[in-house]
């Protein structure tokens, strides 16, 4: 222990003060070096209770006239770096000396700013508070020689600090100095005598007027005599003074470019006359009015009125074209029977059915585009196809002439995708189609000419149906969910009522052919059955609703001879199939059958259709490979498929079967027709 406090007392030396830091490691070494000796020696303990007698008490009295030093250890302020520490002499119970740390300013030293506790200040004698001011006049006048004035400043701004922080020290020294004996620490005579002699080895000349400071203030004093000078023999501030004089002196010139000076002989660049706007001769030409650019419509709306029959593939004044012409009118004045048959045996109709096969000679390209519908003429003597196709051409093609591309003939009666086909069951020599350009026109082979029967440009169409045997009244559904009542009989290329339905959309719409006062439509999800006799221009409420679809409806139909059945298309892979004998509140679903109806983009949607010659059999497109034509019968067993090898290697998406013959007709994406005939 004795060691270890030598070797601080050296370091405090050299240093010339110590931290809070130090103190405390400091006084508290020294407090187990006490409680060691006590423990060693038992008299000292007995000495420092208080319980002395004989030799002993007037050894203590000796001790205790030692002047001892006692600091009280501050724990709240630790920004403080070090602290100059000023004995201060006094007489505590029992010439006992308590020495408190306390900060003193060089520069400005007030001995009334320090307040001292009155218990111990009353107990000092007036010879000694004399002394005391005597000392303080001298240590300042000393000082006030040392210090330059900027450390006077210096240390004046730092000391006004340090005195701030000692006043609370010395209150929380009066609060605790009765209550703990372990933030009391006696220093020994030994130690102060050998403090004495550290001091004296480093006593200077001209510091004997500090004899009565403390070995480490003499030796701070020291230091910043030192220092003052050697700042001084540096000559900084002379220094920075010519450095400023040579920074303003050494300003760098402004750089300014010289421009070059324009020749006025010299030749200047060549430029176009016509960008100029000069001609030749130098006179500048007159400024040319600027024309708006007109963007040209992809789909222009061919004008309104009738459109004569004009053969795009063909010229219209040759002697094949009205040769195809009066043809088409001869075959339409023999009508069909419209007598009604039992159906055939599923056995009879798949033989039927097998013997359709597909040739070369019944594939061809009979329009520009992908084809959106398709019928077939109910001649019994030649085989004649009709189909619509997404740019808004009608292809013609006769089978039964020979070479096959003599027989084809095509027309532009419309400027968008023509989405229905029908021939007039009154009169065949009249071919009806719709077109999303919101025209129906009506093509007479016997006239040549392709009439107006509506028009509404304000719209888009998306299916029509004949509401009268006669097809004298139509009904047409619009895309955004409306409908139109038509008369041709009425002289115009209005609609007698337009009707706005409960649905968002409408696909698809068809009559029923017994009872042609209900009609069918097919919207996004859902299928309404309507009553044309209870049509007004407000909202209408159908009177069956079928929720049953999940997805996107592609198509609805009735079957074509009772209109017992119904058939649905739709985009969940399901084919679906109703039971309509009875319309009531209510339709039942009889059948389901599966069935891959997602196409894509590219391919024209499936919609499934019946056969006309037998009603409970339906006939839809494949995506199956090979590439086929399926009919299913309305229990769901699969009934047949058309195969056609390398003539049929498309998807067939619109197909259509001849009323009375086992013909098959059906359209791919790329305007080519294939059929199948016996």
């Amino acid at each position: 222990m004795k060691v270890l406090l030598s070797l601080f007392q050296a370091h405090v030396t050299r240093q010339g003060g110590f931290s809070l830091g130090e103190a405390q490691v400091f006084f508290k070494v020294r407090y187990w070096h006490q409680q060691y000796q006590n423990h060693r020696d038992p008299r000292r303990q007995l000495l420092s209770g208080g319980r002395m007698s004989g030799s002993r008490a007037e050894a203590e009295e000796k001790v205790g006239s030692r002047q001892r030093l006692q600091v009280n250890e501050y724990k709240e302020n630790q920004n403080i770096a070090y602290v100059s520490l000023r004995p201060v002499q006094t007489t505590v119970l029992g010439k006992t000396a308590k020495v408190y740390l306390v900060p003193f300013s060089l520069s400005s030293y007030k001995p009334d700013q320090l307040k001292r506790s009155k218990s111990l200040l009353d107990k000092n004698s007036n010879n000694e508070v004399a002394c005391k001011k005597c000392k303080k006049a001298e240590i300042k006048k000393t000082c006030r020689r040392i210090l330059t004035p900027k450390m006077e400043a210096t240390s004046s701004k730092a000391e006004s600090t340090l005195q701030k922080s000692s006043l609370d020290v010395h209150a929380e020294s009066n609060k605790w100095q009765y209550k703990s004996t372990s933030d009391t620490v006696i220093l020994s005579a030994d130690t102060e005598s050998s403090q004495d002699g550290d001091s004296d080895e480093g006593t200077t000349p001209g510091m004997d007027d500090f004899s009565g400071l403390s070995p480490y203030e003499k030796k701070r004093l020291k230091n910043i005599s030192e220092n003052a000078n050697f700042f001084a023999s540096l000559q900084l501030s002379e220094s920075a003074a010519r450095l400023r004089e040579m920074i303003k002196k050494r300003q760098p010139p402004e750089s300014k470019r010289k421009k070059p000076k324009k020749k006025e002989n010299e030749t200047g660049c060549r430029r176009s006359m016509r960008l100029l706007k000069v001609d030749p001769s130098g006179v500048s030409l007159p400024a040319t009015p600027t024309q708006p650019i007109l963007v040209a419509d992809e789909n222009p709306l061919l004008p309104p009125g009738p459109l004569e029959m004009t053969s795009e593939n063909r010229d219209d004044n040759s002697e094949l074209f009205k040769g195809f012409l009066q043809t088409w009118a001869e075959v339409s004045k023999t009508r069909s029977k419209n007598t009604e048959k039992e159906l055939s045996s599923i056995k009879s109709y798949k033989a039927n059915l097998n013997g359709m096969i597909i040739s070369e000679d019944t594939v061809y390209k009979v329009t520009k585009g992908p084809i959106f519908s398709m019928a077939l003429h109910p001649s019994e003597i030649r085989t004649l196809v009709a189909a619509g196709a997404r740019s808004g051409q009608v292809g013609l093609w006769d089978l039964t002439h020979q070479p096959k591309e003599d027989g084809v003939y095509i027309f532009q009666p419309h400027s968008q995708p023509v989405s229905c086909l029908y021939f007039s069951p009154a009169n065949p020599a009249h071919l009806l189609s719709l077109s999303y350009d919101g025209t129906l026109r009506c093509g007479d082979f016997s006239r040549a000419v392709f009439e107006e029967v509506y028009r509404d440009e304000r719209s888009s169409f998306s299916s029509f149906d004949f509401l009268a045997e006669d097809a004298s009244t139509l009904i047409v559904g619009h895309w955004d969910g409306s409908m139109s009542l038509v008369d041709r009989r009425t002289p115009g290329t209005s609609c007698e009522k337009l009707i706005n339905s409960s649905l968002s959309k409408i696909r698809t719409v068809h009559v029923h052919p017994v009872h042609r006062q209900y009609f069918i439509t097919a919207g996004l999800r859902d299928i309404h059955i309507y009553d044309a006799r209870c049509l007004n221009r407000s909202r209408i409420k159908p009177l069956i609703s079928l929720t049953e679809h999940t997805k996107s409806i592609a198509s609805a139909y009735f079957s074509p001879l009772t209109g017992n059945r119904v058939v649905t298309t739709c985009a969940d892979c399901k084919l679906r199939i109703f039971d309509s004998s009875c319309i009531s509140s209510k339709i039942p679903l009889l059948t389901t059958i599966r069935h891959n109806t997602i196409t894509g983009r590219w391919l024209t949607r499936f919609q499934a259709v019946w056969d006309p010659k037998q009603e409970d059999c339906i006939i839809v497109g494949s995506m199956a490979q090979p590439r086929r034509v399926e009919i299913f019968h309305e229990r769901g067993k699969w009934v047949h498929s058309f195969l056609g090898g390398e003539c049929l290697a498309s998807v067939c998406s619109i197909n259509a079967m001849h009323p009375t013959r086992y013909i098959l007709a059906g359209g791919n994406s790329s305007g080519r027709i294939h059929v199948f005939m016996n």
